[in-house]
């Protein structure tokens, strides 16, 4: 599986998911090109990489169900 790191919507906090573990945890702090790509998504802007379907959902039941938020 994969490691993916994500930024939700009007939050500069970076959670990293461990696919494998089925773990999510709050990143400390970006450096490098990471803190590079957290400042433009901070700004606007979507970086998407490697993924191929990124949404947010109400819950998590709502997801198993087959919801989509619109």
């Amino acid at each position: 599986m994969a490691t993916v790191v994500f930024a939700l919507d009007d939050s500069k906090d970076l959670y990293v998911a461990d696919t494998d573990a089925g773990t999510v945890v709050k990143l400390d702090a970006a450096s490098g090109q990471l803190a590079d790509v957290a400042a433009l998504a901070a700004s606007g802007a979507s970086v998407v990489k490697g993924v191929s379907l990124a949404l947010a959902v109400t819950s998590a039941e709502a997801a198993s169900s087959g919801h989509v938020d619109s």
